[in-house]
């Protein structure tokens, strides 16, 4: 996986999460709390999920195949998309009905100090992995803001650890509260309040992460700052005077499909339509190197057939022709 996957924060992220998730279970055996219980589930969950980000980033190695021509790279979206199932599934769905159970037949927390220390431990890990997280992103994230960087970010893993950890420090803060309600009132149905709040703070960012990776896996095209940089690139004033209409769609985080239909002169010899093919792709690839697969289709440029606008019949997945006689 390319620095770009985060495989830095992943790492972290997964050791903190171990470690916190064995000390959970054991405040939660010792002192009955079932925000302890709901936030050890929620650790291991996270744990495997980290696995599967870096699985998913080891099988989009693999090289392509005549089966899968184009790789695969999207594995490592296949994956991410398993991570918001199990945060939903696992981490939130559990929580919420843990809690539930807990509000119904709340019981007095025993040996607070083992919660509490816990929970404060965690929160000093949880902070180390989230500043990996921030760190990493960072370098990618450029001018965008954090909500612009997690939707419009090709590689999902570090989106994925950003909110996981988030999540995990709220859901810290919210167990630390329920924990502190309920041994101030004497009264461990704050306990089970907490844990339902984490629950339902899981189940949100698994529904923002379903969406994003959801989009991923559809299929995205290359931002516009890239876009721009491929158009510039395509043009070379001489042969090719202008791009008529382009296409890109992401194979993976670092591998780009370009399909473009360019204006060439009209007494331009097939030699030199080639030669000038062969430069557009080279210029393409220097600009824009996660350029991999590049397909330009020489046309003549008509103003009458640009003044139509796009045909949305000839768009894939736009509208069906009707049948003759019809």
């Amino acid at each position: 996986m390319s620095a770009s996957g985060g495989t830095r924060a992943i790492v972290a992220a997964l050791g903190a999460n171990l470690a916190i998730a064995a000390s959970k279970f054991v405040a939660f055996a010792f002192s009955g709390s079932s925000s302890m219980l709901a936030e050890g589930v929620h650790s291991l969950a996270d744990s495997g999920n980290q696995f599967l980000l870096l699985i998913g980033g080891k099988k989009a190695q693999r090289e392509a195949t005549p089966q899968h021509p184009f790789g695969y790279g999207r594995e490592r979206y296949i994956y991410a998309f398993l991570v918001s199932i199990v945060l939903f599934s696992v981490g939130g769905m559990f929580a919420i009905y843990e809690g539930y159970e807990k509000i119904l037949h709340p019981h007095e927390i025993e040996r607070w100090y083992w919660p509490v220390g816990v929970l404060v431990f965690a929160i000093i890990a949880e902070g180390f992995s989230f500043r990996t997280a921030i760190k990493e992103s960072n370098e990618l994230r450029g001018t965008l803001s954090w909500s612009q960087f997690i939707r419009r970010a090709k590689a999902p893993e570090l989106p994925v650890v950003l909110l996981e950890d988030f999540g995990a420090l709220i859901g810290l803060v919210l167990a630390l509260g329920g924990v502190g309600l309920a041994l101030l009132t004497g009264d461990g149905i704050w306990d089970g309040i907490g844990t339902v709040c984490i629950g339902v703070l899981l189940v949100l960012i698994a529904l923002v992460l379903a969406a994003e990776t959801k989009s991923l896996l559809l299929g995205e095209a290359a931002g516009i700052e890239e876009v721009k940089k491929i158009e510039a690139a395509i043009v070379d004033g001489d042969t090719v005077t202008g791009v008529i209409h382009m296409r890109t769609l992401h194979l993976g985080p670092e591998e780009l499909l370009i399909a473009a239909k360019i204006a060439v002169q009209h007494d331009d010899t097939a030699a030199e339509v080639a030669n000038a093919i062969n430069a557009a792709e080279a210029r393409i690839r220097a600009a824009v190197p996660i350029a991999r697969v590049i397909y330009l289709e020489p046309d003549i440029y008509s103003e009458a057939e640009a003044a139509k606008g796009p045909d949305p019949e000839a768009t894939p997945g736009g509208p069906t022709p009707h049948p003759v006689g019809h």
